[in-house]
């Protein structure tokens, strides 16, 4: 059968809501570590292990690591109007200095997984901030995503934080690693390592392929990853957006070829997060991606912010077993 994946999120952080997700199928969830401990969730997994005990579930628990991916610091909540300026750095919005030694006048920048668009004006002479101005705006908060645009940041691939949930990983009962941005197996070598020295040999490794690096090194992963992950959010942002669903079907064959399980996830039902009923398009994006072979599907803000966690597991769900069943049966 295909793993149904939820994330936690305040929309289903509490025992009622996790309980009738997995009554729904929920086989697993998801826990984003980009903004949280692993050692502050002890109380969220406990709800999550008697919620999924409650229904007969031994459920997947997958933590997901910052790794290199790049974020902006913590702000308030933010309107940046289409035409507007603001300032990345010094005096503005918080960034590591990575970011702004990378920083070059009209380069754009996608923040939020590409919801907003901007380009630099301007850099400081002492680098100590830069100034662009917004293309396709919108509200951001803190410690969302920053990329720049047929760039890539060269950053660890754990950061401190990783290092130090990786410790305590196995006494809080994770079974999968998710590392994002993969860029090369070394990058997967790190995990691997860190998971070994800390009795971390029985937790799975999900390789996220979120960047062209991921995409032309992907057979190069298999042999350090149990799983592939098509992570269309950044994945999205580094190429034409009309491309990735090529990409996508590109990425299942190999995957396939190999016989290496990989996961869909990424806007699935997006328009659940606020209606009752997916669109047809939500729908058949997730038949295709099991007829295609994935042996799991996710669903992200779906479920962490929206207002249907149960519904959204219901309908992932269905619709995966409906695909799963024609797949067998026409084998």
């Amino acid at each position: 059968m295909v793993d149904i994946l939820g994330t936690l999120g305040p929309s289903c952080d509490n025992e009622e809501t996790l309980s009738a997700m997995f009554a729904e199928g929920m086989t697993g969830i998801r826990i984003n570590l980009s903004h949280v401990m692993l050692i502050d969730c002890a109380d969220k997994l406990q709800r999550i292990q008697r919620a999924a005990k409650a229904n007969g579930v031994s459920p997947k628990i997958l933590i997901d690591m910052q790794g290199p991916e790049v974020r902006i610091g913590n702000i308030s909540e933010t309107e940046l109007p289409e035409g507007s300026s603001f300032t990345l750095g010094k005096n503005g919005i918080p960034v590591d200095e990575i970011v702004l030694r990378s920083l070059k006048k009209e380069q754009e920048i996608l923040l939020d997984d590409g919801k907003i668009l901007a380009k630099v004006i301007e850099v400081a002479k002492d680098g100590s901030n830069a100034e662009l101005r917004v293309i396709r705006g919108g509200r951001l908060t803190g410690r969302k995503s920053l990329a720049i645009v047929g760039k890539n940041i060269d950053c660890p691939a754990m950061t401190g934080s990783d290092l130090e949930n990786l410790k305590i990983a196995v006494e809080c009962g994770v079974t999968a690693v998710m590392q994002p941005f993969v860029r090369s197996a070394d990058d997967l070598k790190e995990v691997r390592r860190a998971l070994d020295e800390n009795n971390g040999t029985g937790i799975e490794i999900y390789a996220k392929i979120e960047n062209m690096a991921g995409v032309e090194n992907l057979t190069s992963f298999f042999p350090y990853a149990d799983e592939i992950v098509i992570a269309r959010g950044d994945l999205g942002n580094a190429m034409p957006l009309w491309e990735l669903p090529k990409v996508q079907k590109e990425i299942a064959k190999a995957c396939n070829a190999a016989h290496k399980r990989f996961m869909v996830v990424t806007q699935m039902l997006s328009s659940m997060e606020r209606s009752k009923v997916p669109t047809r398009a939500e729908v058949s994006d997730i038949y295709n991606a099991v007829f295609d072979g994935a042996n799991s599907v996710m669903v992200t803000g779906e479920t962490a912010i929206g207002e249907n966690p149960v519904d959204v597991i219901r309908y992932l769900k269905k619709t995966a077993t409906i695909a799963y069943d024609f797949c067998v049966r026409n084998k």
